[in-house]
């Protein structure tokens, strides 16, 4: 028996009704992809926030907090030192002892006799914390050099700091028989400086004495003098205060009552050194208060800290004018004024700090940046304070005898926004400026951190390469997409896909070493060739678009007018570059620096005639190399955004009469900008965040110019070089993170306004 079909109810709805497990799915995949995002978006949140975690300290100030008094009952203290640890701190008295001071053990005040050779009364002391060696000088013309001797000594874990002083011998300074009032000490290792002021029948004298330590088998020898100078004569004024320069030995300054400052350098010579007077300036010349109040070095001896007796605080450091060729003094940095004149005055032996004060206020500056670390009113009246080695303490000595001990807080005080993004004037240099040197050869080397080269590399890398290489991927996409047969289409794209996969790290390989040397001598036939083949190439579309249709396709497919073209742009580049020789020998003939004679080369003619260094490795070398990087990349995209416009609008254009190539530019390319553009911001983002390319091909050399013949440094690349050597959580580690930041703040900007640019591209020229 039959069974007749069952009909479904007509308005029921079932036959459209979507089955449970779909709906199930897709709830899943909404909240799936949801969490998702929310969770990429928490992830770079929680980078963005662990950066700033990590940049956060640089712009901090200092802090400093009392830890502990202690009473000494010295209250004549004429030298207080520290050592390394700030467990065993020193005082030096007028009647030749050393109290030492314990901090961490149970010994507390006790007092080590140097053992002069000879009994003394002494007047002046001068103290180096970096040697630990104190001079005594005495009534009678002579110094001696008294070595502390810190050292630890470890009993399983607990370390005690002890110290052996040992006193040299007297060695005679000036005139005989005349106190010393001041002395000052250098110490370069093998030679030493002393110079001393002297009081001879009521008329102050400077005299100085050269030292050598000879360096024997088993270490170093004996302390001998070497000859003694007479710098008295060679002044105009009377002298009020001396200083010599703390890590070089080799200059002494003078200050005289009328606020003028001499600078003696001792030159080296055969068997002596011979003094030569250098330079004199007055620190404080357009103030009526010009006298000097202080004159104190910083660490590496080629700054000098003044003072006036209003307060006025100036630095001037050693650098070669512009228009000479010996290094003097000159004023480089204007720093906060103090309330007073100062009565003490300590360099930090670890940085360009120093700690400066009056009786009532204790102030820690930095002098690279001229800025005050901290400052705080003092409750007692000091005489003294020191930094400690590790500069992690103040220790100051009040007039009652009592020792103060603060814990000292700074640890990035190179740092801050001066110092990371304003010109500064560093030590040597002649004038302010954007400078990265993170690292030096010397401890006294000051750090120069300045973000402003490293971002302006970044920016110039980027420009030449996409001055290379938009012009190149938007017109080949232009071509591939609107003119090139489809099935060559098929061919030509999978190919450029495919170039894009190219690691940066051969690209950067093939730079360095295959196309910078030839560039180096070609960089003429370089330029006529990029000037003479897109010429040729507009030169031949011109031709060929006044050739009829029917003419040209007789001969050429249409899709395949490369074929034709091809060989002439290939000739065209043949001959630009056969021609660079021959244009140099005709122009670009200079003469030779080291012979005389005339020669034909770009590179001394680049350099003679701008000014302008020319390297083998440079900008042009970058933006070629790294524009072919970016290429693919433009190309793919902006291809892929010509080749979606509708047909319709092309076959509308066309109806009406247009060619393809007025279809192309007036219909296809305003309807596809959005995708253009965001092809460009793609290859932009791809060209700002290059490493390896940049850091083998450029000479990786921090500096600030468009000069297309120099190099330059990025973001990207300086973080590459210098994180594996940064000490963690200290400044250069953490400069290297804003960095980092700055890399994710102009990519973030520059795809922020993209987007923005793109989606008002996108609501103008929609079809639909």
């Amino acid at each position: 028996m039959a069974v007749a079909p069952v009909e479904p109810r007509v308005g029921s709805g079932q036959q459209f009704a979507t089955a449970r497990a779909t709906l199930l799915i897709d709830r899943c995949m909404t909240w799936f992809i949801t969490i998702g995002g929310l969770g990429v978006i928490i992830a770079v949140l929680g980078i963005f926030v662990f950066i700033l975690s990590q940049i956060l300290p640089l712009f901090q100030g200092a802090s400093i907090r009392p830890l502990r008094t202690v009473s000494t009952g010295i209250s004549n203290a004429k030298v207080l030192g520290v050592d390394e640890w700030t467990a065993l701190p020193m005082l030096v008295t007028d009647d030749g002892l050393l109290s030492f001071i314990d901090l961490v053990g149970e010994r507390g005040t006790f007092q080590v006799n140097p053992t002069f050779q000879e009994e003394r009364t002494f007047s002046a002391y001068a103290y180096d914390q970096q040697t630990q060696r104190v001079v005594f000088a005495t009534t009678q013309g002579e110094f001696a050099l008294v070595d502390v001797n810190y050292e630890p000594v470890y009993d399983g874990d607990t370390r005690t700091i002890v110290a052996q002083p040992k006193a040299g011998a007297f060695l005679a300074l000036g005139q005989p028989g005349a106190p010393i009032t001041q002395v000052a000490y250098g110490d370069s290792g093998p030679q030493k400086l002393v110079a001393a002021l002297q009081d001879v029948d009521g008329e102050p004298q400077v005299h100085a004495a050269l030292l050598e330590q000879k360096q024997t088998l088993l270490g170093t020898g004996k302390t001998v003098l070497k000859a003694t100078y007479d710098l008295t004569p060679l002044l105009l004024g009377t002298p009020q205060m001396i200083g010599v320069t703390p890590q070089t030995a080799n200059s002494v300054v003078v200050a005289t009552t009328a606020g003028q400052v001499f600078y003696f350098y001792f030159e080296a010579g055969e068997d002596v050194e011979k003094v030569i007077l250098r330079q004199v300036f007055t620190p404080f010349q357009d103030l009526e208060q010009s006298g000097i109040a202080s004159m104190e070095f910083v660490f590496g001896g080629v700054s000098l800290v003044f003072t006036n007796t209003e307060g006025e605080n100036r630095l001037f450091s050693l650098f070669v004018p512009p228009d000479g060729n010996t290094r003097l003094f000159g004023q480089t940095k204007t720093l906060a004024p103090l309330p007073g004149a100062p009565t003490f005055y300590a360099p930090s032996i670890r940085n360009k700090a120093f700690l400066i004060g009056t009786p009532a206020w204790l102030g820690l500056r930095f002098s690279t940046t001229a800025s005050t670390r901290v400052e705080i009113d003092l409750p007692y009246e000091a005489s003294l304070a020191r930094l400690s080695g590790k500069y992690d303490h103040v220790i100051a000595l009040d007039t009652g005898g009592d020792l103060h001990v603060y814990q000292l807080s700074d640890p990035h005080p190179e740092a801050g926004g001066t110092a990371l993004f304003g010109r500064v004037w560093y030590e040597g240099g002649q004038e302010p400026a954007f400078t990265w040197q993170s690292t030096g050869a010397t401890d006294d080397f000051e750090p120069k951190l300045s973000m402003m080269p490293l971002m302006f590399g970044t920016l110039k890398g980027t420009f030449y390469a996409m001055i290379f290489a938009v012009p190149l991927a938007l017109l080949a996409a232009m071509y591939t997409s609107q003119f090139l047969h489809p099935n060559l289409r098929t061919v030509v794209k999978p190919t450029m896909e495919i170039m894009a996969s190219l690691p940066s790290v051969i690209l950067g390989f093939l730079a360095a070493l295959w196309l910078a040397p030839i560039l180096e001598t070609k960089v003429l036939s370089f330029v006529l060739v990029v000037m003479l083949v897109p010429a040729v190439a507009m030169l031949m579309g011109y031709v060929w678009s006044s050739i009829p249709g029917n003419v040209t396709s007789r001969y050429v497919k249409p899709g395949y007018e490369f074929v034709a073209v091809f060989p002439l742009l290939a000739v065209a580049a043949y001959v630009a570059w056969m021609l660079g020789p021959v244009v140099e020998r005709l122009v670009f003939v200079v003469a030779d620096a080291a012979t005389g004679d005339r020669v034909a080369d770009f590179r001394l003619w680049w350099v003679q005639t701008t000014g302008l260094s020319f390297e083998q490795r440079n900008s042009l070398v970058v933006g070629f190399i790294m524009g072919f990087a970016v290429i693919p990349i433009i190309f793919t995209i902006a291809e892929d955004a010509l080749s979606n416009v509708p047909p319709e609008l092309k076959a509308g254009s066309m109806a009406l009469g247009a060619s393809r190539w007025q279809t192309a530019i007036r219909i296809v390319l305003p309807t596809a900008s959005a995708g253009i553009f965001s092809a460009m911001m793609i290859g932009l983002g791809r060209a700002v965040g290059e490493t390896m390319i940049v850091l083998m091909a450029t000479g990786n050399t921090p500096i600030v110019d468009w000069n297309i013949f120099s190099g330059m440094r990025t973001l990207s690349a300086n973080i590459a070089v210098e994180l594996p050597e940064a000490p963690q959580f200290g400044t250069l580690y953490r400069t290297l993170f804003l960095g980092a930041m700055l890399l994710f703040l102009m990519t973030f900007l520059i795809n922020t306004l993209a987007e923005l640019l793109r989606q008002h591209l996108r609501e103008k020229y929609r079809t639909v």
